[in-house]
């Protein structure tokens, strides 16, 4: 690892499932590292820092440098923004203080637009577009739960000047050296959209079927609704330009299919139960 990653000034903000994950990994292999919570899970943190359980990459315990609330967090290098969409607001108005022309800003979220929204509400900085495939969530304790053997996070962005090319390549080597499997992808709309009508289907049919995947493939009328909603997404994909294919349609089908586990669930599921 080179010793200009290894100075580099990182902050995870957001320790649910997707940050808990990144966070676990980053905080493992780089010395400057800082984590964003509040309350509980700060405390929890402070005390014995991040538990992550992966299936894939084994279980850690991450110690950051720093562990602190939003308003504390110092200017820094790299922030990756693990929230979900309606407190994204709020928390670039927080971070504001800690965005420098300099900064690297990478929102792993769901949806086809944070990156966006982000650009919108801070207007410094660079901000990249990235998604993940990752099935986790964050436990009662405050530990972090990785499921099945794949965490895979891509990265570019929709408008890439030299700054931003530069910033992809950074960000792709820094998480590389932390263990986590990152690409760096030419049309990053369209990887965005792909995984934005799997979970147009994934997330919405277990949330309202209030049961795991394994149900709803198991059930012939839910997996036709399934199926219905995988092609309602894609079909908006084509109407907005989106250079999306038949193949990615029954690609994200197959995996519905053959590649989930049967208790699998969604982190709306999960929302929809702890009443959020």
């Amino acid at each position: 690892m080179s010793r200009d990653l290894k100075d580099k000034k990182i902050a995870v903000v957001g320790l649910g499932g997707v940050g808990g994950y990144l966070a676990g990994m980053l905080g493992s292999a780089f010395p400057h590292v800082t984590f964003v919570a509040r309350n509980e899970r700060l405390q929890a943190i402070r005390r014995r820092g991040l538990v992550l359980h992966s299936e894939y990459r084994g279980e850690r315990v991450a110690v950051p440098e720093c562990a602190v609330p939003l308003e504390e967090l110092e200017p820094q290098d790299l922030i990756f923004i693990c929230v979900k969409n309606y407190s994204l607001e709020k928390v670039c108005a927080d971070l504001a203080h800690a965005v420098t022309e300099d900064t690297i800003l990478v929102p792993v979220m769901n949806g086809v637009d944070p990156a966006d929204r982000v650009r919108g509400f801070l207007g410094r900085g660079t901000v990249l577009d990235a998604l993940i495939y990752i099935v986790s969530f964050a436990n009662p304790d405050y530990s972090v739960t990785q499921q099945g053997n794949f965490a895979n996070l891509k990265i570019g962005c929709k408008s890439a000047g030299e700054r931003e090319r530069q910033a992809v390549g950074e960000v792709a080597a820094l998480l590389d050296a932390a263990g986590v499997d990152c690409a760096a992808v030419p049309d990053i709309e369209l990887e965005i959209w792909r995984k934005y009508i799997l979970n147009c289907a994934f997330n919405v049919t277990t949330a309202y079927c209030d049961c795991p995947i394994g149900q709803v493939r198991g059930d012939a009328k839910r997996a036709a609704e399934y199926e219905a909603l995988v092609d309602e997404a894609y079909q908006v994909a084509l109407a907005k330009g989106v250079r999306v294919r038949p193949e990615h349609k029954e690609e994200i089908i197959n995996r519905f299919y053959r590649e989930y586990a049967d208790d699998a669930s969604s982190s709306l599921q999960r929302d929809m139960h702890a009443r959020r």
